[in-house]
């Protein structure tokens, strides 16, 4: 039985469009877990933050990823804090394949600005938020059982370096 896939990085670098792609060219089950959240919650993450804070988010997203792991044959898009926390990292190196997508900060920075979901960002200057944020997170990303930089490939590209990945296992 092959382990499910997990695909990570900072918001906006494209792991729930490229976790659509992998799962249906792969035939497998596609979860993403912000989404499930938002569902579970009856709001969106943004109204999570503002409402419950982001310690209740970051509870409800380890449990909603421990959950996700206990499936098989899914790819899984997880929130780009997800990573973060030591347990749900833990069971992710145990029980799934991991790969950090990895994006230059420009180019995430162009993306946020056309979506304004992003409970982490004020709206202004949100390069140096990004830049912060990403130093923070990427000794931790970089923990991930494979990296793709993502910079130059289109989406198909990406999606094809993620099936052999996962093939290979």
């Amino acid at each position: 039985m092959k382990k499910n896939l997990v695909l990570l990085g900072m918001m906006a670098v494209g792991k729930t469009t490229l976790a659509k792609i992998v799962a249906k060219k792969l035939n497998l089950k596609f979860i993403d877990t912000d989404f499930n959240i938002t569902e579970k919650n009856s709001m969106s993450i943004s109204e999570i933050f503002k409402k419950n804070g982001e310690i209740f988010f970051r509870k409800e997203e380890e449990i909603e990823v421990l959950s996700c792991l206990m499936e098989n044959r899914s790819v899984i898009a997880i929130g780009g804090g997800a990573f973060i926390n030591k347990t749900v990292r833990e069971n992710i190196l145990k029980n799934a394949i991991s790969i950090w997508l990895d994006v230059d900060i420009d180019t995430l920075d162009n993306r946020v600005k056309q979506n304004y979901k992003r409970p982490l960002l004020k709206k202004d200057n949100n390069l140096l938020q990004l830049k912060e944020i990403y130093n923070d997170r990427k000794n931790i990303y970089a923990l991930a059982n494979h990296k793709i930089e993502c910079e130059k490939l289109n989406k198909d590209e990406i999606a094809e370096k993620i099936i052999k990945i996962y093939e290979k296992y």
